[in-house]
């Protein structure tokens, strides 16, 4: 699957990279394409220059609201990335159509992180003209969830989280979700912890994209995930994970690969990368609420067999029996069996339900606290009428 990438404001242009660096890898070690355009999208230069991969050149690294913001971001101000976004939309439009082969694109990925000004304001904003512009292609946003210390201590995270998520949700055609303080690890720096979080948000789709694109006859599964499957399983609210297991650690006699215990074995390993995969999902959920589903197994070729998909097919109905659940093979792998899981169309999630009611719940203490505001800004006026100024 090809996919066009669309990062906003910091968070989201730095997953962005992360989605180039993917696209790269995959051309060098698959020979395969699976990001042809990425993109950032930003109010503040400085985020801008940070960035690795994407093209450095001014249509691939976009800067709006130069003129309002002086190229030094919102502040966390989501209504004003948001106001900023309509204004430069088709500036950004007009740069994805740069995109070599632009019409070969099977959709369109937007990224953003909930809880900042630029990207938690224009994500919407952009899929929506993303939409309107080319209507026969789906738009996907992938959206970073805010940390535990951004919410204790910074009170607009909430209220932007909930706008970003109901705006987002009624525009893009998936949602998928990204809980970033699952993948922290408090015993590392700060610069590393982001690091290491995004490139942990993107390796899931590793081999979900490059499997339908692979080219080489031999690495073409028996049942091949592609652009079609993803996209009639993904819609609405979604998670995603993906977990890892070593294959061929049973050393046995002449390599006997049909002997008993090697396929008991192999079968053992396919089991453990789902449980992986299960327990490592982007975000927590109830998967009985999923209304379909897809699993991945990508491995050696002689390690997959009909009795590791049955197992595993099995297991995720017993998990969401209300789901329709695709699956498919990509024998790619030379010492490692990978299972890429994805639930979507989900009828409830805890933590969308935590946002939406801790904001609803704060905002007649925000109006109080802007009335006081306002009523002691006038008793200051008031006191000071009198006394006469300089300028006049």
């Amino acid at each position: 699957m090809k996919l066009i990438v669309i990062g906003l404001g910091q968070c989201g242009s730095r997953i962005a990279d992360e989605f180039a660096r993917m696209d790269k890898r995959a051309r060098s070690q698959r020979n395969v394409s699976i990001c042809p355009g990425v993109f950032a999208v930003n109010t503040d230069q400085a985020d801008l220059s940070g960035l690795v991969t994407i093209k450095p050149d001014h249509q691939h690294r976009i800067l709006i609201g130069g003129r309002k913001t002086g190229g030094h971001g919102v502040g966390k101000i989501n209504e004003l990335g948001a106001e900023i976004a309509r204004a430069d939309a088709d500036k950004v439009i007009d740069a994805l159509r740069t995109t070599k082969r632009f019409y070969d694109a099977d959709g369109f990925l937007v990224i953003a992180g909930a809880a900042g000004g630029t990207g938690s304001g224009a994500v919407s904003i952009i899929a929506q003209h993303i939409k309107e512009r080319y209507m026969d292609k789906p738009v996907y946003a992938l959206i970073a969830m805010p940390f535990e210390h951004e919410e204790k201590t910074e009170e607009r995270t909430v209220y932007n989280t909930a706008v970003c998520l109901k705006s987002i949700s009624s525009v893009a055609d998936a949602v998928i979700l990204v809980e970033n303080q699952r993948y922290v690890r408090k015993d590392f720096s700060l610069r590393y912890n982001l690091s290491k979080i995004n490139s942990l948000i993107v390796e899931p789709f590793w081999d979900l994209l490059c499997a339908g694109e692979e080219k080489n006859a031999k690495y073409i599964g028996a049942k091949t995930m592609d652009a079609g499957d993803i996209i009639q399983t993904i819609s609405g609210w979604t998670v995603i994970g993906h977990g890892k297991a070593r294959v061929r650690t049973l050393t046995l006699p002449f390599d006997k690969t049909d002997h008993f215990r090697m396929k008991s074995v192999s079968n053992y390993k396919g089991i453990r990368a789902m449980d992986e995969a299960v327990s490592e999902l982007s975000l927590k959920i109830d998967p009985r609420d999923a209304g379909r589903a897809l699993f991945l197994i990508s491995a050696p070729a002689k390690e997959i067999n009909m009795d590791i998909i049955k197992e595993q097919g099995d297991w995720l109905r017993e998990m969401a029996p209300n789901a329709i659940i695709r699956n498919g093979d990509y024998p790619r792998e030379k010492d490692t069996m990978t299972v890429t899981v994805i639930f979507s169309e989900l009828s409830d999630l805890e933590r969308v339900r935590y946002y939406y009611n801790r904001s609803t719940s704060m905002m007649p203490i925000i109006k109080q606290r802007q009335s006081d505001l306002a009523d002691r800004r006038r008793d200051i006026d008031e006191l000071s009428r009198d006394i006469p100024s300089l300028l006049e």
